[in-house]
């Protein structure tokens, strides 16, 4: 039941997340639209339509036919048009920003809806048409041309929404803030689902046998299904560590986990269902990713082909936000169940591994700025006062110090090491 429970749930955010999910949606609500527009104008439901909007109801069977074509026409034109300049634009994003964030530019909702109403509007239309008789005799389907004519003038409207969307989603602030929130989302679902009771609990607490858990295909491990995972090591009296990270890519066959007891095979597969697989990452499943896309506008906007130091510092403010929420979060994260002891350990990616990863970077490409360095400084001390572990603030000092070292190494004005020394 938990198998088929976790692969109803992988198939559901699968399809959901597909860029021709709301597309098709919106496609088919239209497409029967038309056969209801229809269904009311054969029973003369629409009679009301006609005496009160008689000035724009259209009775002319070749006038009709015209109008039709010309909305089918001009919706193809507008679809074309459009997403051959998003493709120009997700260039742009590639070449200035990062490759790895065209998933999320392009599984922007709202576009998404625009190119489903376009959709829907030509097959809306292409129905009317094909069910317009040549019998004069015959009822006119006048609403539902009337209706088409409605539909023409919202594709209109939605074409100048997608100008203004797709021009201001591209810019870096709206980039980076789009990422900072997924990420920060991302951080405090951590938060929220965290159930530890104690102060902290070692990996020694949890007592592992050599069996071990491997994984049955290649992928990115993207998302853990915790509640199906510890219901099973409740019911089965088991205890499990991940030996993976969230987020992490994993090659079959490769231990991703270990067992306190032996288990059939029936029952490994059974709790491999919990485990979601996927070919790409994604911010929205592992928050770790939203730091290294941070980072690397950052690390690309003080390239020497771009030289956009603005848009770094735009995006120190924001990694500084999202250590300041990480610092609430520990290192590990430990399920247990309704009786107070711990079953699941998950494997976590450190926040000294993290920091160290992000300045290591930073440090790299920005060390001869001098105004780059005072924003990092700036940034571990703010990151210093917060609330955390004291191994937290160890691993801050420490990249202090590697700061320090980097910017003197790169800096040959006595002047501006004085400042940053001050600093």
């Amino acid at each position: 039941m938990i198998r088929l429970k976790n692969l109803l749930l992988t198939v559901f955010k699968n399809v959901t997340r597909s860029i021709a999910f709301y597309p098709s949606l919106i496609a088919i609500f239209l497409a029967f639209l038309a056969f209801f527009t229809l269904f009311l104008e054969q029973y003369g439901y629409t009679e009301i339509v006609y005496e009160k909007l008689s000035f724009l109801v259209i009775y002319d069977i070749d006038t009709a036919r015209t109008l039709l074509s010309v909305l089918i026409g001009s919706t193809i034109s507008l679809t074309v048009f459009s997403f051959s300049m998003v493709m120009i634009l997700l260039n742009q994003a590639a070449s200035y920003f990062s490759p790895r964030l065209l998933p999320g530019l392009i599984s922007n909702k709202s576009h998404q809806i625009v190119l489903g109403f376009y959709l829907g509007t030509i097959a809306y239309c292409l129905l009317i048409l094909i069910n317009i008789s040549q019998k004069p005799e015959s009822n006119f389907p006048g609403f539902a041309v009337l209706l088409a004519m409605v539909l023409g003038l919202t594709c209109m409207g939605l074409f100048v929404y997608f100008i203004h969307s797709i021009s201001t989603s591209i810019q870096a602030s709206n980039v980076l803030r789009r990422i900072y929130d997924d990420t920060k989302k991302d951080i405090q679902d951590l938060l929220n689902e965290s159930n530890e009771e104690p102060d902290d609990v070692k990996a020694s607490d949890i007592d592992i046998s050599e069996t071990c858990l491997v994984s049955n295909q290649t992928g990115y491990l993207q998302n853990i299904q915790s509640q199906s995972l510890l219901e099973l090591a409740v019911n089965h009296d088991f205890k499990l560590k991940m030996d993976v990270a969230r987020g992490m890519f994993v090659m079959e066959q490769v231990p991703i986990a270990y067992l306190s007891k032996s288990l059939d095979d029936d029952m490994k597969s059974e709790i491999l269902s919990c485990f979601s697989f996927s070919t790409r990452e994604l911010v929205r499943e592992n928050y770790v990713l939203g730091f290294k896309q941070i980072t690397e506008i950052a690390v690309k906007a003080m390239s020497p082909g771009i030289n956009d130091p603005g848009t770094a510092l735009i995006a120190i403010d924001y990694l500084t936000e999202l250590f300041a929420d990480r610092m609430k979060v520990k290192d590990q994260e430990v399920l247990f169940d309704k009786n107070g002891t711990a079953r699941i350990l998950f494997d976590t990616v450190k926040f000294r591994d993290l920091l160290y990863n992000v300045f290591a970077s930073l440090r790299q490409y920005s060390k001869h700025d001098v105004v780059i360095v005072q924003k990092l400084l700036v940034m571990l001390k703010f990151l210093s006062y917060q609330k955390g572990l004291s191994k937290y603030k160890d691993a801050i000092k420490q990249e202090i110090e590697n700061l320090m070292e980097d910017a003197k190494s790169a800096i040959a004005n006595k002047h501006d090491l004085k400042v940053i020394e001050n600093l």
